[in-house]
């Protein structure tokens, strides 16, 4: 008996015949995008990304005339590079969208649709990393005294604060917490970060406390029934959205005089401050949930003035009196 044709089915069946009718390179991206998806597990916010920079590179190889992947040549590839810096993109950003490209044409060799990779031994030019900004002690103080309240959106914000900076957190991944993910009792988080990879980050107590409050005089407010997953909820009682946190800590900012923070900006000050107060680089390299300690040492350069004091008052030599003999 034939089995009846399905919603998900005839879904399929129009997505099938409309990659059918893309251009081929069009569709091996496709295909690289259901791969990293499906094989890799990336995040929807990865994938996005993905999706983004391999759109650049299909309108560079449109407007040559390039349709199939086997036409695309090393060339084609120096000529889509010089096209995003004359975009004026950072060599940083260069660089991220090569790595996609590289990634795309590693997938096509793989599956056999290619010999090799015309990326081969390409480079974005030179990749500057910028020292990272990051809050005084003073300027987070006043960040969190703005988010003072009883309000339930505030006990909110004031949470969500002190996990930022007391945990280092993404805010991919402060939002995205769910409230079986806080081990309160315990004193940490569940987090999972990129590459879907879980870590276990510790919580200090003044984002303990806050969280408490939250949790006892905020949440049931926004979330009366309790049916919520999501640990940081909306006015509408659902998860808030990386745009919504931002727009709060945008105005959070601007009552406490601050310029230029973000999310980022906390997770930086965190690192900083953890490094400035003697911890190791290879502790702060897993709170922050990195995959290669070299992403932690853009931090060091916050260690220097500390490194000279240290150096001053421990060394033996450093606090030995020279007695310089008289000249003659």
């Amino acid at each position: 008996m034939k089995r009846p044709r399905g919603k998900s089915d005839t879904i399929r069946a129009r997505s099938g015949a409309a990659r059918s009718r893309e251009l081929p390179l069009a569709a091996a991206v496709d295909g690289y995008l259901d791969h990293l998806a499906a094989e890799k597990g990336l995040a929807r916010n990865s994938l996005e990304a993905y999706g983004h920079d391999l759109r650049l590179l299909l309108e560079v190889m449109r407007g040559r005339g390039r349709s199939e992947p086997s036409q695309v040549d090393r060339g084609d590839l120096i000529a889509f590079l010089e096209s995003l810096e004359r975009r004026g993109m950072a060599p940083s950003s260069r660089a991220r969208i090569l790595s996609a490209v590289r990634g795309l044409f590693r997938f096509l060799v793989r599956e056999g649709r290619l010999e090799s990779s015309p990326v081969r031994d390409l480079r974005a030019g030179r990749r500057r990393r910028p020292i990272p900004k990051q809050l005084a002690t003073t300027e987070i103080e006043s960040l969190l005294a703005v988010s003072a309240g009883d309000a339930p959106l505030l006990l909110r914000d004031r949470a969500m604060l002190e996990l930022l900076y007391g945990c280092g957190l993404r805010v991919s991944e402060l939002v995205g917490l769910t409230a079986a993910e806080l081990h309160l009792e315990q004193g940490y988080l569940a987090v999972v970060g990129k590459g879907s990879k879980e870590r276990a980050v510790p919580v200090g107590r003044a984002a303990q406390e806050a969280l408490r409050e939250y949790l006892e005089r905020g949440r049931p407010a926004l979330d009366p029934l309790g049916r919520a997953r999501a640990l940081f909820l909306s006015q509408a009682g659902k998860r808030l959205s990386r745009q919504g946190f931002w727009k709060r800590l945008r105005g959070l900012a601007d009552a406490a005089g601050l310029e230029r923070v973000s999310p980022h900006v906390l997770r930086h000050s965190f690192a900083t401050h953890l490094l400035e107060g003697g911890a190791d680089l290879r502790s702060v390299q897993l709170l922050l949930g990195h995959a290669d300690i070299t992403t932690t040492q853009i931090y060091t350069h916050v260690a220097t003035g500390r490194l000279s004091e240290v150096h001053r008052r421990h060394h033996p030599r450093a606090q030995m009196r020279v007695t310089r003999e008289p000249s003659r």
